[in-house]
């Protein structure tokens, strides 16, 4: 397969890892940080459906998709990526597994460390679960330093940017300090703006009438309308099953915004320490 980074040099090139549905990328959007993504890594079947299907629609600009994050080809990215991204997986981590940690065979973070190490992107962003904090953040955190990137984390929650869900993460941003750092340059204090407005957004109340024994019934349900946006994708699939799988796994935008945003400021601030 013929990867083709030069295409994207007038803008942050971005190698997105675990992609699901593009949360994270999409949060950077939302930040004002723009961006060219340059190939996805992403091993469920729906979620690279869906991926292939927004490029057709023109949602998402052309870009290579690798389905094994522990086989891609590091050659085509050495030097030529200013961010890498990725949510990997959490069930290592989460309180609603066993927290088998490194035992875990979907602990993926050993392969990631070995990309970043061999590709030398500018910058890292991440997301997991609250529960990596007690189990192999420190790893994490330790790997990156030790590669040479000053790191900065927080626990953000989609409630916090207007969502009608707790669902709290953890999000990792570490800088290597590269020269070429005027490639990824940080958001603009005018680009905050949209995740300001967003933040201040509160769930749409609307009336659902219901038939509960023969009678009609008021109810009041929320809708976020800021919610990303799932189109159909190929036919055979567990359509409701695999939709629910992918937004489960997925990483709220306006949450990723406000972690980049944020963590970014952290970073500026501890630059001469």
């Amino acid at each position: 397969m013929l990867i083709n980074v030069d295409t994207a040099k007038e803008l942050p090139t971005v190698l997105s890892l675990c992609s699901g549905f593009c949360g994270i990328e999409r949060g950077l959007d939302l930040a004002g940080f723009k961006h060219r993504t340059v190939a996805y890594v992403e091993i469920e079947a729906y979620a690279i459906a869906n991926l292939a299907n927004k490029m057709e629609a023109g949602e998402l600009l052309p870009s290579c998709i690798w389905s094994n994050l522990k086989t891609l080809p590091v050659e085509p990215f050495r030097d030529r990526v200013d961010l890498i991204t990725g949510g990997y997986p959490c069930q290592p981590f989460s309180a609603a597994g066993k927290r088998l940690g490194e035992d875990d065979p979907r602990h993926l973070w050993p392969h990631i460390r070995r990309h970043i190490e061999s590709i030398r992107p500018v910058r890292v962003f991440f997301e997991n679960v609250e529960g990596h904090i007690s189990l192999g953040l420190r790893e994490v955190i330790s790997d990156l330093e030790s590669l040479g990137y000053k790191t900065a984390w927080g626990i953000f929650s989609a409630r916090e940017v207007g969502a009608p869900h707790q669902r709290k993460r953890v999000y990792i941003l570490a800088d290597s300090n590269s020269v070429r750092c005027d490639r990824g340059q940080l958001p603009h204090r005018d680009s905050e703006r949209p995740v300001e407005i967003e933040a201040q957004q509160r769930p749409q109340q609307s009336v659902v009438r219901s038939e509960v024994e023969g009678r009609g019934r008021k109810t009041r349900k929320s809708h976020w309308e800021i919610e990303s946006r799932l189109g159909r994708v190929v036919d055979g699939c567990a359509d409701r099953v695999d939709r629910i799988r992918l937004l489960g796994n997925g990483v709220v935008p306006q949450t990723a915004a406000k972690a980049w945003i944020t963590l970014n400021k952290i970073l500026e601030s501890t630059q001469d320490d």
